[in-house]
């Protein structure tokens, strides 16, 4: 079996934060958010890294990330283009906006044959889940099913006082598989209160601090690959014409679909470690704040 190669989706436009967060500093010596989960993901093991990303943000993304962490890990690149649809679709009038997660790991297909760790490039989390996804990845080959697995979160621990954010809200079996997860796009904090609206506010829906929330950290074997290109289309044809502008391939609905079908199995592993994300300029300030204080307790060198 190959090794693990981990694919970091760095095409979002970072629309709610006002700018290309990926490539903000958050560190003492200018490191970004991608340099810690690059740093943790190579000593858990990974070798290889693909970064997916617009192609007119290429030139941007080699000078600040891909060049200077050539020297640790191979890296690749894929582009999420618009156009990459299955025939007969088109780029609606007007979209600007990725087709989302699913659409952004299918950019990579050519490049992945074998078991790959997916990703965000705005996240960190943390040097525990590296080892946990890696290590689950390289002893936990397809058998009769497809033997996938996530990195799950208490969503206590992964929300802002600055806005909404969108959240895999997990459900799992007693022998902790993963049973069902469902992308909730807009979850919000008020004082100690986590709600999720799916009406634009018209009602809200309260959920427990602990339930177990993807943050977009996944492990899939190359099976994976054709089960979303095959569900593309489909997902095209049903929700194109209702949202052209802003409708998104999500993986979680992927992977509960293969859930759902039998055709695949998902281990929850867990986390100790405290995931941090900026998705508004607002966060930046307690990121920033976290990784001085893990610097200063030797969990990272000052530079790398």
């Amino acid at each position: 079996m190959n090794k693990p190669v981990l694919v970091v989706l760095a095409a979002g436009m970072g629309s709610r934060y006002g700018g290309m967060k990926q490539l903000d500093p958050v560190g003492p010596n200018g490191q970004l958010i991608i340099d810690y989960s690059i740093y943790d993901a190579r000593r858990a093991g990974f070798e290889t890294v693909i970064f997916i990303i617009r192609r007119e943000n290429d030139a941007a993304f080699r000078a600040a990330i891909g060049d200077r962490l050539s020297r640790l890990m191979e890296v690749k690149y894929a582009y999420q283009d618009l156009a990459d649809l299955p025939a007969p679709f088109t780029v609606p009038e007007g979209r600007e906006k990725p087709f989302g997660t699913g659409h952004a790991v299918l950019s990579a297909r050519a490049l992945l044959d074998g078991p790959f760790a997916v990703i965000n490039a705005d996240d960190y989390y943390g040097p525990e889940a590296f080892r946990e996804i890696y290590d689950y990845l390289s002893a936990h080959p397809d058998t009769d099913t497809y033997q996938y697995c996530m990195v799950g979160y208490q969503l206590k621990n992964t929300v802002t006082k600055n806005g909404s954010v969108s959240r895999g809200v997990c459900v799992t079996g007693p022998d902790g598989m993963l049973e069902s997860v469902t992308e909730r796009s807009k979850i919000t904090q008020q004082g100690e209160v986590i709600r999720f609206t799916e009406d634009g506010g018209q009602s809200w829906t309260a959920l427990p601090g602990d339930t177990p929330v993807s943050m977009g950290l996944w492990g899939f074997s190359a099976s994976f690959l054709p089960e979303a290109k095959s569900r593309f289309a489909s997902f095209l044809e049903e929700n194109l014409d209702k949202n052209p502008l802003k409708c998104e391939y999500f993986l979680p609905s992927v992977v509960s679909a293969l859930i759902d079908e039998g055709k695949a199995r998902v281990k929850m592993l867990r986390s100790a470690d405290k995931w941090y994300g900026v998705t508004y300029k607002e966060d930046k300030p307690g990121v920033v704040a976290a990784i001085a204080r893990m610097t200063a307790e030797g969990l990272y060198p000052a530079e790398f």
